[in-house]
This record gives C-alpha cells, structure tokens and sequence, in this order.
C-alpha cells in the first residue's frame, strides 16, 4: 500500500506539474514537525487534491488501484516515476476514464477518500501544536518583543469610532488582535504602532490630514493608559522605557501618500515623533513605484530620492515594505542609514509581491538594514500567498466600485469570504525568518507582525499573546537565547542607533 501510495503521488505530482518544494533542514538537524515528505504538502491542497481525483479518473481503471503500479498493464516502473499524464505507454483503456461503468467507480472514490484522510491524519502528527516549555519562558521573558507594525489604531477607528471608550484594551478587547493583557503575555516590550490611511485619500486631498488624526489616536492611547505605555523617540528611549516595566511606543507612517508630495509635510510629520515612513503603501505614487501597482518611474524618481536623503537627515528610519524590487534598490542606493522592512517575509519561501526576493535581502544586510518579519497568512504560506497575489488589485476596484468606506469594507469582507486561503501555522513564520537567516544573516531579522492589519494568521500567532511560540520554535531549531533576543529586538535597536548617528552626522554638514 505505501508503494502504491507514493507511486500514484509522484505520476500525478508529474502530470499536474507541480514540483514539490524541497524540505528545508533544520540547523540542528532534527525534527520538529515540519512536512518533510514532498507528497504531504500536495495532499494537504484541497486544490490539487481535486485535480488528483481527476488524474486517477482518466489514466487508471479501479483495479490498479489494488496493484502495484509497477506492475500495471502497459506502464513501465519509469512511467510511473515520470508521470502518467504525460507517458504514451498508458494503455488505452485508462485514458478512457471510469464515467461509463459507475459500479466500480463508487469503490475506488471511497478508497481515495480513504487514502486521502489518512494522509491528513499524517499531516496532523507531522506538525504538532508547539507546547512551551519552562525554558523557553524564561528565554522569552529575559528578553522582549520589538515589534515593527501594528495596526491597532486603524482598527480602533473603524470599529470604534477612534475612541478607548469604545474599546477599552485594558480590559480585553477580543474582537482585536491587541490588547494590554494579551501584550503583557506576549512580552511586547516596544511597538511601532501603524499611523496607517488608505492610499486612496490621497486622491482626495486628504491623506495628511487623516494621517494626523490616526497619530492622534497612538497619542490617545499612550495618554489613556500611562502606566502601560509611554512614547520612545530614541532607541535609548526604548530601552529604559522598557526596563521601567511599560511598553515603548512609536509611530510609523504606513505610505509615502501621507505626506502628499510635500517634504515640509514630512518634517511635519517627524516633528509629532514619527520614527518611520512606509515610501509606498499599494498605489504607485507620483514618486514611487509600489510592489502591488503599474510601476511608472523603474523605482523612485528625484522627488523620491530626495525624501530618503531628507529622512536620513531628520534620523526616520525608511521602510521598504511595499515598495517594488526597484524602489527597493533605488532607495537602498541612496540611503545613508540602515533601512527596515517594517511587515515583510520572504519571496523565495511565499511568492507574494510583498515579499523580499533573495537579492534585495543581500543588499539590505550590506546596507546594515532589518526585514521584521510579517504574519499575514497570505504572505507567509505558499499557496495562501499564490490566492492573495492580486489582493490589492481587487481592493482598487472595489474602491472604484464602492467609493463611501462602509460599503467598500462591507465589499472587501465579502470577497474575502469567497476567496478563502490557508492560514499557514508557526512553521511557516519559522521558515521565513530562517530563509531570511540564511541569505541574510541574524544580524538582519526582526518581527513585524502587522497585527490588527490581517484578516488571517497563522494557527498558534494568532495574536499579540503568542510570541512565546516563536521563541520555542526556534530553540527547537538550535538558535541560542543570545540569537532569538537579537531577532526580537536587539536588531531594530541596532538600526535605530544608526540612524539616530548618521542624521546627527549629517546635521554637522
């Protein structure tokens, strides 16, 4: 039964041209439940387990189903190997399909749904829920959490009218992603907190004055709540607000749109304690190319390179997520600080837009840069990120389509619905910042989880509770305290130094 389990997957596997991925060692070398069978993962596709049915339908009668393929009529053990779909040797009959003799189709479907439930229960046993351990709390807890991007204040606007009253995370706001007893959990000790609006305003003429009103509502949370949070604008700030017991909090402005071709905007901007800008969210800008739009100007045009040069000057960090691989190089050619990835992954691992390719992460670890890592199920699992690859395309049109926001929301919740993804799990997360790892080097990750920005995450990072996890996994992969406390914090604080050094160098000239 096994031969002919792994047989039948690897003619199909050929004929459907799918080519598995290959398993990706562990640095230790042992097995922490990640799919290391190649057949696994085209099993745990709902996709192209329908197309598998169909395959066995066409090339196989029910009969070979209880022989060894090898020794099927008319197809050689190298046929097999090389695949049904494409083998001139498959007998005639096969190719003819079973629709004309039902009797003996119902017993061979219900043994493939036999033969596919047992493959789940496998897949369920290869990848274990991660269990905590003692040591990996104390790990966890010795350090903290510097997260990059968190989109609380968007969230606190649309469903709750942009005030704590409405959702008092103090107590617990299970509708979010966020809240001050699940940060607490999670050992959150600094958060970029996202001044995030729509890129469709700027079309308005209204993108600053709504970017104002979202770093009104971080100031409203740090005056709400002082004794959790309090404002950062240096990393040294980061450090001794975090020693005190609260959580360090700072602003990034998620889109170059913001500040609507206006530098004077931008200084504006710095002056409210802005600490980074996005250059791009999903549209392209009149100075930017984006990662999920027609890019117009092969990266960023002068206006575009004269905003990174004056970020560097005002010490805000530059952050390239959602910018195109151009923009990417462009502004990693001019800037003379360290940049960061405030929510990206890994393009090799999820092929996503907003993922980084392998070359630009080389690039950004020369530059001295820090690509925090993105949760969002459609960025960090494989196939999820092949569904959600014209997301930001659909929510151009629904904008034309439904140009009031309620209704645009209402539009954008119901196509989520239909276009359903897989969430992906912590392995996957894992995976991501060990790719990132490799091509780039410890020195160059860090988290950014996008919390209250997604509407999926991975199972066991569900919210901002579940950093503990990420801590086990990796021990379980063989990374030291020293290395996952450099992961979770100790690269960003790096960054920031940096910049905070090379703008007061530039102050000198």
């Amino acid at each position: 039964m096994q031969h002919l389990c792994l047989g039948t997957h690897d003619a199909l596997r050929a004929g459907n041209g799918f080519t598995p991925r290959p398993h990706r060692p562990r640095v230790d070398g042992a097995n922490d439940g990640e799919l290391n069978q190649p057949h696994a993962k085209f099993l745990s596709d709902p996709i192209r387990l329908v197309r598998m049915v169909n395959q066995i339908r066409r090339h196989c009668s029910p009969n070979d189903l209880f022989h060894h393929p090898h020794k099927a009529d008319g197809v050689s053990e190298k046929d097999w190997s090389d695949g049904v779909a494409s083998t001139p040797s498959v007998a005639p009959s096969r190719q003819a399909g079973w629709g004309r003799d039902n009797s003996q189709t119902v017993p061979c479907v219900l043994f493939l749904v036999l033969l596919v439930s047992a493959s789940h229960f496998a897949l369920a046993a290869d990848k274990p829920l991660v269990v905590i351990s003692d040591d990996a709390r104390r790990v966890h807890s010795a350090g903290f959490v510097f997260d990059g991007h968190n989109d609380l204040p968007w969230e606190v606007r649309q469903k709750a009218g942009g005030t704590f009253d409405k959702a008092d995370i103090a107590v617990g706001v299970p509708r979010f992603q966020t809240d001050i007893p699940r940060l607490r959990v999670g050992n959150v000790g600094a958060q970029y907190w996202a001044a995030y609006v729509p890129a469709e305003t700027s079309k308005e003429n209204r993108a600053f004055t709504m970017t104002l009103e979202q770093i009104a509502i971080i100031q409203a949370l740090v005056k709400r709540y002082p004794e959790v949070f309090e404002f950062a604008k240096s990393a040294d700030d980061v450090v001794r607000i975090q020693k005190a017991g609260k959580i360090a909090s700072l602003i990034g402005v998620e889109g170059g749109h913001s500040i609507e071709n206006s530098l004077d905007k931008l200084r504006r901007l710095r002056e409210l304690g802005v600490g980074y800008m996005t250059l791009t969210h999903s549209d392209t800008l009149a100075w930017a190319d984006s990662a999920t739009d027609e890019a117009k100007h092969g990266g960023l045009t002068k206006f575009g390179e004269e905003v990174v040069r004056e970020m560097n000057r005002l010490g805000m960090l530059v952050d390239l997520s959602h910018v195109s691989p151009d923009t990417m190089r462009d502004a990693l050619a001019v800037s003379k600080a360290p940049v960061i990835f405030s929510h990206s992954s890994a393009r090799a691992i999820a092929d996503h837009p907003r993922n980084v390719p392998d070359d630009l992460l080389k690039l950004t670890a020369k530059n001295g840069g820090v690509v925090m890592v993105n949760f969002y199920s459609g960025f960090i699992h494989p196939e999820s990120a092949r569904r959600r690859a014209n997301m930001f395309e659909v929510s151009r049109e629904l904008h034309r389509k439904f140009p009031a926001e309620k209704d645009f929301q209402a539009a954008r919740k119901r196509w989520i619905a239909d276009n359903p993804i897989e969430s992906g799990d912590i392995y996957d997360v894992a995976d991501h910042i060990e790719h990132i790892i490799k091509v780039a080097g410890i020195d160059h990750v860090g988290l950014g989880s996008d919390f209250d920005g997604i509407d999926k995450a991975p199972k066991q990072l569900e919210d901002v509770s579940k950093y503990p996890v990420i801590t086990q996994v990796l021990l379980t992969r063989g990374y030291s305290a020293s290395q996952i406390h450099q992961l979770m914090s100790g690269n960003i604080l790096r960054v920031m130094r940096r910049s905070e050094a090379v703008a007061r160098d530039l102050a000198k000239e």
